[in-house]
C-alpha cells in the first residue's frame, strides 16, 4: 500500500532532514526534498507535512509550500519547525508560532517545534555573519542578564540537542490520521 503521506523537508544544515528520516522510520510516508515539491506532488498525498528551519524569525520556504498546498488537493497539512532553542523556551516558541502562522492558521495547521542545534561547519555564510553580528552584540552588553548569557554560551560552538523523542506528539497526530 502506498504511504498516504508525504513529508517536504527543506534542510540547511542537516537537522531538519534528519527529523524528517526519523519520522520516516516511525510513520509510512514518501520524503521529498523541499526543491522537489509541487502542487501535483503533494496532491498524490492526503496528508503533506513540511519540516523546515527557523531563520531569522521566519520559518524557511513556508510561504510557497503554503501555496502549492492551497493549488493542491490534499487534504491535511502540519508542520514543523527545527530551530537552536531548547523546548524550554517556551514563551519564545510561542511568540514565533504567533507570527509566523497568521489569522486562523495558528489554530488550524498542526505545527510542531523540534530543537535541532546549531551547525557552523554547514551554516551558509551569511547565516554565520548574521550569527557573528548577534554574537558581537551580546559581548558588547555591559549588564547582561541571565538569559544573554545562556545565549552567548549556546552561539559560541556547535552543538546538537536533536532527540527523536520531540517527534512522539507530530507521531501520534500521523498516525491518527492514517499513517
Amino acid at each position: 500500500m502506498e504511504p498516504k503521506i508525504l513529508v517536504i523537508y527543506k534542510s540547511t544544515t542537516g537537522f531538519t532532514k534528519r527529523y524528517a528520516q526519523m519520522l520516516s522510520k516511525e510513520v509510512a510516508c514518501t520524503l521529498a526534498p523541499y526543491k522537489s515539491a509541487t502542487p501535483e506532488l503533494m496532491s498524490a498525498y492526503e496528508t503533506v507535512v513540511f519540516g523546515s528551519r527557523a531563520h531569522a524569525g521566519r520559518i524557511d520556504g513556508y510561504p510557497r509550500i503554503k501555496e502549492m498546498y492551497k493549488k493542491s488537493s490534499a487534504r491535511k497539512f502540519a508542520l514543523f519547525v527545527t530551530g537552536a532553542m531548547p523546548a524550554a523556551a517556551e514563551d519564545t516558541i510561542s511568540a514565533f508560532w504567533a507570527q509566523n502562522l497568521p489569522g486562523n492558521e495558528l489554530q488550524k495547521v498542526p505545527h510542531f517545534y523540534l530543537p535541532g542545534g546549531l551547525c557552523y561547519e554547514k551554516m551558509p555564510f551569511a547565516d554565520r555573519l548574521m550569527m557573528k553580528a548577534a554574537m558581537a552584540m551580546v559581548k558588547k552588553k555591559k549588564h547582561k542578564t541571565a538569559e544573554d548569557l545562556e545565549m552567548e554560551q549556546a552561539m559560541a560552538s556547535s552543538y546538537d540537542i536533536s532527540d527523536p523523542a520531540y517527534l512522539k506528539p507530530l507521531v501520534s497526530l500521523l498516525k491518527k490520521a492514517g499513517g
